[in-house]
Parts: C-alpha cells; structure tokens; sequence
C-alpha cells in the first residue's frame, strides 16, 4: 500500500501479555487492511514476547528498556511507515469499522489533521456511562481541553507530520502526557469527532498509570505551565489556560497545607503569580 494512505497503528505495552492479545486481534480484525501494527514493548518480563511471536509477520514487535509509555509511542512513531498514526492502549480493544471510518473521516475533511471517535467505558467489568462534562469536544478543542484530558489516546488518529511537527508526547511526564499533547495540538489545530463509540476502553485494574501517583492535577499544571512559558498561546488561549492554571494550583497549595507540606503549598502559589505578571 501506498505509505500516503498506509495507517501505522501503535500499541505500547508492559506486563500486560493478556491484555495485549485483545488489543492485537482487535487492530488485525479492522475491516480495513490499510494498517501495519507495531507492538512497542517497553521491557516487559512476562510471557509478551513470546505471545508477539506467535503473530510472525502479522505485526511489527519491537522491545526496549523500560522507559515509560511517552517513550514507547515515540519510538513507535520513529518505526512507522505511514503518513497517519493511530494509537492503541494495551488494554483496550477497537471495534472493527474504527479505522475506515476514521479513514472515510478524513478523506472527506482533508484539512482536519487529527481526529477521535466515541467510546465504550467498562469498569471493573461493568459498562458506565461518561458524565456530561466528558462530552469529546471538535474543532478548536483548546478551551473544553484545559480542565480534563477529554481525548482518549485509543480513539486518535493524526497525520504524522503534525505529530512530529509538535514533538511527539513528552517523554519527562510519567502520566497526563496524552493531556499535554492534546493541549499542545489543540492550541495550533482542529480535532474531527466521530460520534459513533468504536473503542471499548477498560478501567479499574491496579496497573493504570493512572492509579499509580495522586494529585493528577500537579501534571496538568506542568503541561499548562509549559505552554505559558513557550509564549506559544494567542491571548484567549493564554487567558484561558492561566485561569485554568490558577484554579488548579489554589486546590493543590490548599491540599499541601492541609498536609503540613507549606513548601509545595508555597510553590504552587508562587506559580500563580510568576504567570499572572507575565500576561
């Protein structure tokens, strides 16, 4: 195929030899075979290697040192052959008309360069339904962006250029790095939403970054505090994203005083007024 229309589809993976197979036979399921998927396996000592091998040429594997799921995408993106990207968490799985919809997507809107469908939300084996203020945003997704993360990496796909153009995810965030990039993107172009739930994301288990550091918040404050510092942001944007900031840095220094850590509590505020005085 044509590396113009090829899609290089993306699973990072660790420890998660059995969850990994769902998400594998989800991708080589696709209804569309444009795609080449890789396997970045980011030092996993389970059974995942031989589990990959089982596939021969049916996918891409690849290990490295373990260096953290920023750096797996990376390096899978540096792997890819294709013009268009498309990620997969390792413990999720697509449905099978994910990727020709986001292909048909694009085809007729070819100057939106990145582009996210609905989901399936299961926890702890259960379906639930996404509050209101998870509602996926489209166009200038800047603003609704700032407070949650509300782009599901799993549901992504995007030109490769305007990934390497905005320098991929940051490797130095352990989690919220999805965040920081969709904030990134978001400040320079649109997002396309397909409705339709094509990604059946899976919650509640014990190895979710995301369950593994409190006060997420003090990563989004990261993400937020770079943009402002680039001096990338026109001035709505900038407005929004230190409001954003401000709020989120009063509930962490508030939470650090009721710790006794007034020196963090301190930081935070005095990261509030270094970014107030600047605008």
């Amino acid at each position: 195929m044509d590396e113009s229309t090829l899609i290089s589809v993306i699973i990072p993976t660790y420890e998660r030899a059995d969850r990994l197979v769902r998400a594998v036979e989800s991708v080589l399921d696709q209804s569309d075979a444009g795609c080449e998927l890789i396997v970045v396996d980011d030092g996993s000592t389970d059974a995942t290697a031989q589990r990959m091998a089982s596939y021969g040429t049916r996918l891409r594997y690849h290990r490295r040192d373990h260096s953290g799921v920023s750096a797996a995408r990376n390096e899978g993106a540096r792997l890819a052959r294709g013009e268009w990207l498309a990620f997969l968490d390792s413990d999720d799985e697509w449905l099978s008309g994910k990727v020709s919809e986001q292909r048909r997507f694009h085809r007729d809107n070819p100057d939106v360069p990145v582009s996210q469908t609905g989901e399936i939300w299961i926890r702890n084996g259960v379906r639930v339904n996404p509050c209101k203020h998870h509602a996926k945003p489209r166009g200038d997704v800047f603003d609704a962006s700032l407070d949650r993360c509300l782009v599901s990496p799993s549901a992504v796909m995007l030109r490769r250029d305007v990934f390497d153009d905005i320098g991929g995810f940051d490797e130095d965030l352990p989690v919220c790095e999805d965040y920081d990039l969709w904030l990134r993107l978001g400040s320079r172009v649109h997002f396309g939403l397909i409705e339709e739930a094509l990604v059946v994301k899976y919650g509640g288990h014990e190895d979710q970054l995301s369950r593994q550091y409190w006060a997420m918040d003090r990563f989004r404050v990261a993400a937020i505090g770079k943009l402002l510092e680039e001096g990338c942001l026109d001035r709505h944007r900038r407005d929004a994203a230190l409001g954003v900031l401000e709020g989120k840095c009063r509930i962490l220094a508030n939470g650090a005083r009721r710790r006794g850590r007034d020196g963090e509590a301190g930081a935070y505020e005095r990261m509030i007024l270094r970014y107030a005085a600047n605008v």
